[in-house]
């Protein structure tokens, strides 16, 4: 049976076609991952995360109740997971990244992290888009398929959310050519 569809791969599985469900597994798990360390900082926790939405996926997928949104239902699982991670913590995830002074000598080290900390400082929704399309690569069209959302909608949430670290790392001493494109 050949499955064409991502519609079709989900109803499969949802069938019991384990093999469908890997496809799905395959097409989504980076994605997953990627929203788990938008939430995390850890990339460790992050691939943990992943590896939980998609047996918790596994366990509910009979539940979806339109196939042609898939990639949101588990990111919105993966979101869940993610943050009962967060808050499971006694201690603080996020990234303890410090700005250094303008005195001390710029490294390309340092502008990294200046932009890391804008990227942490931003709400969840736009660190996401951030982490997506920055860290990991995804196209606009990726991602507006798993966030379900346009891609005229993430271009433009993408520049709203440069715009913030920008002006983050202009008042925290940074110029334009200290940290570059975003």
């Amino acid at each position: 049976m050949k499955l064409n569809t991502e519609e079709q791969l989900v109803e499969a599985a949802q069938n019991g076609h384990l093999e469908s469900f890997g496809i799905l597994y395959e097409r989504y798990h980076s994605s997953m991952t990627a929203l788990a360390y938008s939430v995390l900082a850890n990339r460790e926790l992050a691939n943990d995360a992943a590896q939980e939405v998609f047996a918790i996926a596994c366990r509910k997928l009979p539940s979806l109740k339109h196939n042609d949104k898939f990639g949101a239902w588990l990111a919105a699982i993966c979101r869940n997971v993610a943050r009962g991670m967060l808050r499971a913590k006694t201690r603080t995830i996020a990234p303890d990244i410090r700005l250094s002074s303008i005195e001390e000598t710029d490294t390309k080290e340092q502008r990294r992290d200046a932009v890391r900390q804008a990227v942490w400082q931003l709400r969840s929704a736009e660190r996401e888009l951030i982490v997506m399309r920055y860290y990991d690569g995804f196209s606009q069209a990726q991602i507006s398929k798993v966030l379900d959302i346009s891609a005229s909608a993430v271009n433009g949430r993408l520049v709203r959310a440069k715009r913030k670290i920008a002006k983050y790392l202009k008042r925290n001493g940074f110029t334009g050519e200290d940290y570059g494109t975003v």
